[in-house]
């Protein structure tokens, strides 16, 4: 018996190393990054080898805009759109994720997420799509590495930079460019309020930028940007 224990506390010791070790690598990207902007994100790379399994030529449309070149109209609309409480939080807005809760169990469905900027961008960075438990555990933790390295202007201008707008359209610059022929500083309240509402499903959304309900949306959205605090 005490053969066998001697073993399994050798391989747990190795285990623990490993998790650690792997958490390391997270923590220190997300240091990288808090000085250097990242070129492509995971979402990024997942999203190319969907395009190029219709089309092996194609490529992202991704242009890199500080935040101080960034509409304040944008930012405010997105704060609007996706997450409120942005500036006051410290990585999980729990009122949001209690209302997500409530309207899910309502509807007897999963229609709200109730992720905060600082959620998806450690999604969007690191992770995929899927919705397993380890990987919103895994989006947890680096979601409070995020806080903790970052102040909240550099987790949004991340974030506007590397959030998917459109299929194949990368960062708050590609998009006011494909979508208005302006650059990111450009854009208006209106034409702001109308990007933020692609953002849900951008690859869906994005192919019918002008319909009657992201109309209704953006003018929703349009109403609350005004209280959006911006860091």
């Amino acid at each position: 018996m005490k053969p066998v224990w001697h073993w399994s506390r050798r391989v747990l010791a190795v285990l623990v190393l490993l998790a650690i070790a792997w958490q390391g690598w997270y923590f220190g990207w997300v240091v990288w990054w808090k000085f250097v902007n990242p070129a492509k994100t995971s979402f990024m790379s997942l999203r190319l080898d969907e395009l190029r399994e219709k089309d092996p030529r194609a490529e992202l449309k991704m242009q890199w805009a500080p935040y101080e070149r960034v509409s304040n109209h944008l930012k405010r609309a997105v704060v609007a759109a996706e997450d409120a409480r942005f500036s006051e939080h410290e990585g999980f807005d729990w009122e949001g994720i209690q209302k997500a809760l409530e309207k899910n169990q309502k509807k007897g469905k999963i229609v709200a997420g109730g992720s905060t900027i600082t959620q998806q961008l450690a999604k969007n960075l690191f992770l995929s799509a899927s919705k397993t438990p380890w990987r919103k555990a895994q989006e947890a933790v680096i979601t409070l590495m995020l806080e903790t390295v970052m102040d909240k202007r550099r987790i949004l201008e991340i974030y506007l930079n590397v959030v998917e707008w459109g299929p194949g359209i990368f960062g708050a610059e590609a998009a006011a460019r494909h979508y208005y022929g302006l650059s990111a500083a450009q854009l208006s309240a209106e034409q702001a309020a109308r990007l933020a509402v692609l953002l849900p499903n951008p690859r869906k959304f994005g192919r019918l930028p002008n319909s009657a309900y992201l109309a209704a949306r953006s003018q929703i959205i349009l109403g609350r940007m005004g209280a959006a605090e911006l860091p």
